[in-house]
């Protein structure tokens, strides 16, 4: 039965029993986290085969190079090859480096504000910068706009992509709009998978900023949690059909796939945004860590290989998110308080309960040992003003711990949710 079905006797109730389940949480001592979407343990297991790659004496890539040694700035071509394919971009097109995609979001966006883009007629720290927001959205996105003084505007996110009418009105309006943040397969929270019309869209609406520039965070491109495995799109194609082809950077990484600390990450353009990339770069490192690209190349072997480790993955968490989806609607669903995502992939369930509720339920929840990331997190400067989304990650727990988080989670929703009914 919903809340707004009970009466004030029957809410009192509740509330009496809810404040019993919740003392009886509390005093269980737990210690759960649910704040970061890492791989857990056995995911990482997975890939533990890299450790002995590539093998004593196996140092020279198969155009002869010395992994061991400086130089070959745009990365390995094999380990390139591979994520070409699976990203849908261009080999010659594509920048393998280092460990952390968010550090090339990190230089692409200050090379930008430093030196301008390839389209810029002045480096746009020299303007008033704005970026568009889909929210939910990833944190980390609003934090870099945040660290540089870049002003933030939020746009409703849907399940195939933003509020196209707004976005379309704001960047042919305001020259200040340089910029988009897009999580187009499997988003971060909310698991929106962007179709070829939405991303048609987005690369051919008129800009009124010449070098207007779309970030294309595809970081969950090969999480599948479903049978349907959501191909990438090719934005790059697509962008230059447009006539727009420096328009979109293009970003992506193993992160999830290998080892979370010490993958390969990819940045993807037109062949002008690549060169400007790597000149840029090129003052920076003198190449990257081509030793891994070796042994990530020789362990992944070809798209195949990534798309079946993948699999594997997938078995691993998919039951979790299964636990997760079971408990909200055992436990809420009947209430009508809440409403979460059933993602095809990546590694977050979006919940929202009822407005004004989110930082109550945060802070029950951490009361009672289960840390969740901040309420309105996923909104620029962390700011929900509904005051109702948070976060779930649920792929690092152990199933048990998961199950016990949300039961616990489940209960701090419901409490918050009668205590503002009784309390209106």
């Amino acid at each position: 039965m919903s809340l707004s079905d009970l009466s004030s006797a029957d809410l009192a109730a509740l509330h009496g029993e809810l404040t019993t389940a919740y003392d009886t949480l509390v005093g269980k001592g737990l210690k759960l986290d649910l704040t970061r979407g890492k791989p857990a343990p056995a995911q990482l297991d997975l890939s533990n085969e890299l450790l002995s790659l590539p093998g004593e004496g196996e140092f020279k890539a198969a155009d002869g190079t010395d992994v061991r040694n400086y130089g070959g700035g745009q990365g390995l071509p094999e380990i390139r090859e591979i994520f070409a394919e699976l990203l849908n971009v261009p080999v010659a097109q594509l920048v393998a480096g280092d460990n952390a995609s968010l550090s090339i979001m990190h230089d692409t966006l200050v090379y930008s504000l430093l030196k301008g883009t390839v389209d810029s007629e002045r480096p746009w720290v020299q303007d008033e910068i704005t970026f568009l927001c889909p929210v939910p959205g990833y944190d980390r996105h609003f934090a870099l706009c945040e660290q540089y003084g870049i002003a933030m505007e939020t746009v409703e996110l849907g399940s195939d992509g933003p509020d196209l009418e707004t976005v379309k009105r704001r960047v042919a309006e305001d020259p200040s709009v340089r910029g988009i943040w897009i999580v187009p397969t499997y988003a971060n929270p909310n698991g929106a998978v962007y179709t070829e019309e939405v991303t048609r869209e987005l690369v051919s609406m008129p800009a009124a900023a010449p070098d207007f520039r779309i970030f294309w965070d595809n970081a969950y491109a090969v999480h599948h949690l479903t049978d349907h495995e959501n191909p990438a799109v090719d934005v790059l194609g697509l962008a230059t059909e447009a006539g727009n082809p420096n328009r979109v950077f293009v970003f992506a990484s193993t992160s999830k796939i290998t080892f979370a600390g010490a993958g390969v990450s990819f940045f993807a353009s037109s062949p002008a945004n690549v060169t400007w990339y790597l000149k840029h770069l090129g003052k920076r490192t003198i190449g990257p860590d081509k030793l891994n690209h070796l042994r990530h190349a020789r362990y992944l072997g070809s798209a195949d290989g990534v798309r079946a480790l993948m699999r594997k993955h997938r078995a691993i968490i998919e039951p979790k998110f299964e636990q997760v989806e079971t408990i909200l609607e055992e436990r809420l669903g009947s209430y009508q308080v809440a409403t979460w995502t059933r993602p095809e992939g990546g590694y977050f369930i979006s919940l929202d309960v009822p407005d004004g509720c989110a930082t109550r339920v945060v802070a029950l929840a951490k009361q009672a040992g289960i840390a969740m990331t901040g309420a309105g997190a996923a909104f620029p400067y962390g700011r929900d003003p509904r005051d109702r989304n948070i976060r779930i990650a649920p792929t690092f727990p152990s199933p048990d711990d998961v199950a016990a988080a949300i039961e616990g989670l489940c209960t701090c929703v419901l409490l918050a949710a009668v205590e503002q009914r009784t309390s209106a």
